[in-house]
């Protein structure tokens, strides 16, 4: 029979980067998207798989199906741009979506892995951020609704793994880029890229400064696809520790497009946090995990992707 995937949010960035992999694997992937934020060019890609079948569905209604082993739980708007567009919505899913991810699992007996994200550590003052502390949240911000879901999203899982004795893995995402990820998306590699090769002016915000650690998207799906195969319980950091300021982040891409952008700053939005920096010790020390792409290579093997969308736009 071999493994049967189901994967919410499948059609976009790391969904879709995770079907093809699974596939590669020779497993079967479902994936449930309803379009919203998801790439009818990922479909298009994957659907000439035999082993890969698609739903229309929102993860808002609840969903039925038989004999599925794994549940990869990724439904969600991941930019600023997209969850602030309709807050509401982006609670729900992350709220209403995760019980019913979570009720397909208990129905089906099958493992589920959440992609939480970095946000959820709030404004640290420790750092590298370990995944047994916590830092303060607003619940008034434009940012919260994301942010608060996605804690109220772990709590669920946890719950259930009490309450059901559920099978879960619950991952903390921190800035994963790379193909497929949306041009404009509006996170600031897509957003800078974006800008390079359209020869408009790199806009960063506040005095770019602040500083990201980014992973390429490679290194995260071999992490998530080894969370999910382990034993390994509680909240799991994916991410790559080696910092780089927003200036520096420009610079890079600049001199890689080969143009001279000019450089525009513009007011820091609400509760932009500062620093994201992930303790990666349970990944390394307990999966043997290591990333692969420096940030140079990710970046040229990003940079080759959206030079092709550019042409095609």
């Amino acid at each position: 029979m071999g493994i049967t995937n189901l994967i919410t949010g499948g059609l976009g960035f790391i969904g879709s980067n995770l079907s093809q992999r699974l596939l590669e694997k020779n497993e079967k992937v479902i994936s449930i998207d309803n379009m919203s934020s998801g790439s009818k060019e990922n479909l298009s890609r994957l659907i000439l798989n035999e082993k890969f079948t698609f739903i229309n569905h929102d993860i808002l209604n609840p969903i039925e199906l038989k004999d599925i082993d794994k549940v990869w739980h990724l439904a969600s708007p991941a930019s600023p741009n997209k969850y602030q567009k309709n807050p509401i919505e982006t609670s729900k899913i992350n709220f209403i979506g995760s019980i019913n991810a979570l009720n397909l699992a208990k129905e089906n007996k099958a493992k589920i892995l959440f992609t939480s994200s970095s946000e959820c550590y709030g404004h640290s003052i420790k750092f590298p951020q370990k995944e047994s502390e916590g830092g303060f949240l607003s619940t008034s911000s434009k940012r919260s609704c994301y942010s608060q879901s996605k804690r109220i999203a772990e709590t669920l899982f946890f719950d259930y793994e009490r309450v059901y004795d559920l099978d879960v893995k619950v991952t903390r995402l921190f800035n994963i880029y790379g193909p497929n990820m949306d041009i404009k998306d509006g996170r600031v590699i897509s957003n800078f890229f974006y800008q390079a090769l359209s020869k408009k002016p790199f806009t960063i915000y506040g005095d770019g400064n602040q500083k990201r650690s980014f992973c390429f998207i490679d290194d995260a799906i071999d992490l998530l696809i080894l969370i999910m195969e382990s034993n390994l319980k509680g909240i799991i950091n994916i991410g790559n520790n080696r910092e780089i300021s927003i200036n520096n982040l420009a610079y890079k891409i600049n001199k890689m497009a080969g143009f001279n952008n000019k450089i525009i700053h513009m007011e820091l939005p609400e509760d932009e946090p500062q620093r994201r920096l992930p303790a990666l010790n349970r990944a390394k020390d307990e999966l043997n995990w290591h990333p692969k792409f420096s940030l140079n290579n990710g970046l040229s093997k990003t940079f080759e992707y959206y030079k092709k969308i550019i042409l095609f736009d």
